[in-house]
């Protein structure tokens, strides 16, 4: 199977094997090897450190007339973490089964993304082709931890103005057909952490107004929600997951003993937000659900995605 193996499909397995996990992801390695890919593409490469330690990698494929806007096509190197044990293969090993399937953590989000942008150029260069408009390839860092240290300040950069970007793609996912779908708008990432204060004390008593009664009414009101959203999507055939809100508990933090009660209790969730719920309205909605709660109650806003007003696109008159 080796011997047949297509080379774009070797360069992604290598890709996985590299273990850019957060929270320690190995970055010089994977920044070695995708210079090297630019490098074999022919392309300008440019590697560039916003923070310490946290390489950006640009590769320039210069166009016919290099003062018009470019292309930019990013993706992002890191990964989130990985429970071993639930996994039937090494999510590092990029092991590929006798159907032709890989494994790894990175093969959807979204090393799978990147190594498509690097082989759809150098195919094309190989036939012989030339564009109008210069083509960057970017791979940045931190983007699972929220990008502050990645695209973030990298788009606040003399040579990120320089390059004059007038059209980008970034995130997507791996196709199971030759159909690739182009998203223009995607829903907004909200996390929140709610923080519960209440009465302390020893844990042999009824005590009232606990932190851990509060914490409980806030995670029924977020579970009740999510369950209405699931239910929406399911029993309706027009909608996807992207038209609803996805809520899921992901931290819970608190407590000093077992015979303690705490003075204080927070749970943190992920969720994402659909183009057609306005941030206000849910932002609303929490703080109905952090009062009814109880006093003491409240919310902190950890990361929330720039909301960006976009309409329908009826077709694209970019020219490559």
């Amino acid at each position: 199977m080796a011997q047949c193996e297509h080379t774009a499909v070797t360069t992604f397995r290598e890709y996985i094997r590299i273990k850019t996990v957060q929270p320690d992801p190995d970055y010089e390695t994977c920044s070695k090897f995708l210079k090297r890919q630019g490098e074999e593409l022919g392309a300008k490469v440019h590697v560039m450190e916003c923070v310490p330690g946290k390489p950006i990698i640009i590769m320039t494929v210069e166009g016919r007339d290099p003062t018009l806007p470019s292309i930019l096509l990013n993706s992002h190197t890191d990964v989130v973490p990985v429970f071993p044990k639930h996994w039937k293969y090494d999510p590092f090993s990029g092991h590929k089964d006798e159907d032709g399937e890989i494994y790894g953590r990175g093969t959807q989000d979204m090393k799978s993304v990147g190594i498509q942008y690097l082989e759809a150029l150098k195919q094309l260069r190989c036939e012989g082709n030339t564009f109008l408009r210069t083509i960057h390839v970017s791979f940045v860092p931190d983007e699972e931890i929220g990008g502050a240290d990645g695209m973030m300040s990298f788009v606040e950069t003399d040579y990120f103005r320089e390059m004059n970007v007038g059209f980008a793609l970034d995130e997507g996912y791996a196709s199971t057909s030759e159909d690739f779908l182009v998203f223009y708008g995607e829903r907004h990432i909200y996390h929140l952490n709610v923080r519960c204060s209440g009465q302390p004390g020893h844990g042999s008593q009824f005590l009232s107004n606990t932190a851990g009664e509060k914490l409980h009414k806030v995670i029924n009101s977020f579970f009740s929600f999510r369950d209405q959203e699931e239910r929406r999507l399911r029993e309706n055939p027009d909608l996807q997951l992207g038209d609803v809100t996805t809520v899921n508990l992901t931290m819970l933090e608190g407590g000093v003993q077992f015979n303690v009660v705490p003075a204080q209790l927070s749970v943190g969730f992920d969720i994402r937000i659909p183009p057609a719920l306005d941030p206000a309205d849910f932002e609303n909605m929490v703080q109905g659900w952090c009062r009814e709660a109880g006093e003491d109650v409240v919310y902190e806003i950890c990361l929330k995605v720039k909301v960006i007003h976009f309409e329908y696109c009826e077709h694209v008159n970019l020219t490559c």
